[in-house]
């Protein structure tokens, strides 16, 4: 327990002193609201009040804020550690493999927290945007849908030999989910029937659906398919990155 505390408090200080990282997890998103801020009151989707767009932008930026720091801080963290032989200095250390990981996964999962706290705030405070939800239950939702592409980080950062490919792969993977499953702040409606197609392949999709669903109140049992997937993501995240995840 006293080398994780350890651990997760230097892995704190680490994220925190990485521009990047810490941008586009704490301050990117609220730079995003505010931006649809600005589009919404002058216009708003067909259908849909200024109000209620904007409402529906803040799970949708929830959904941005766990796939970057699902697929490019974790993944590129352990990556660097793994390049920079970091990992292989912590094999001579009583650390062991699951505490590097646990610490990591704290570690980004309050930042991700965090980012989304703010997000919450600035959008109630500035933009009166309300949860119509129950709020337990878009943290349920929020949590399983981070573990589940902390999973994926983790599967990549075991297979990926360096950082620069870390990045790379991370980035390919993050643009196209990103527009293609809504979390760039247009309805997946407006896309194509041939691109829906393929947006209901990308696990970005399914937090997306899930989010908003649990942010506008609906009930769990309508989104089934997005749990089960997630869950069977996270899962596959666990099993698989437990096995590649290599010291040097």
């Amino acid at each position: 327990m006293k080398s994780l505390i350890k651990m997760i408090w230097m892995e704190t200080k680490l994220f925190l002193r990485e521009p990047v990282s810490a941008f586009f997890t704490l301050i990117f998103p609220v730079m995003m609201l505010s931006l649809f801020g600005t589009i919404y009151s002058s216009t708003s989707i067909p259908g849909k009040s200024a109000q209620m767009s904007l409402n529906a932008s803040v799970p949708i930026l929830m959904a941005l804020i766990i796939g970057t720091t699902g697929l490019m801080s974790t993944t590129i963290t352990m990556a660097t550690y793994r390049e920079n032989d970091i990992l292989r200095r912590l094999q001579t250390t009583p650390v062991s493999s699951r505490c590097v990981l646990a610490a990591q996964v704290i570690v980004v999962f309050m930042m991700t927290s965090l980012g989304v706290l703010l997000l919450i705030i600035a959008g109630r405070l500035v933009y009166d945007v309300s949860l119509d939800g129950n709020p337990l239950s878009v943290l349920v939702g929020f949590t399983l849908a981070s573990l589940s592409f902390f999973g994926i980080g983790f599967i990549l950062a075991g297979t990926l030999p360096t950082a620069r490919s870390a990045q790379v792969i991370g980035l390919v993977l993050l643009y196209p989910m990103v527009f293609l499953s809504g979390a760039a702040g247009f309805p997946r409606e407006l896309l194509p029937e041939t691109i829906q197609k393929v947006a209901a392949f990308l696990p970005l999709t399914y937090v997306v659906n899930l989010l908003q669903g649990l942010w506008f109140g609906e009930a769990w049992s309508q989104h089934v398919a997005d749990v089960l997937i997630l869950g069977a993501i996270l899962v596959a995240g666990v099993l698989i990155s437990n096995r590649t995840f290599r010291w040097e």
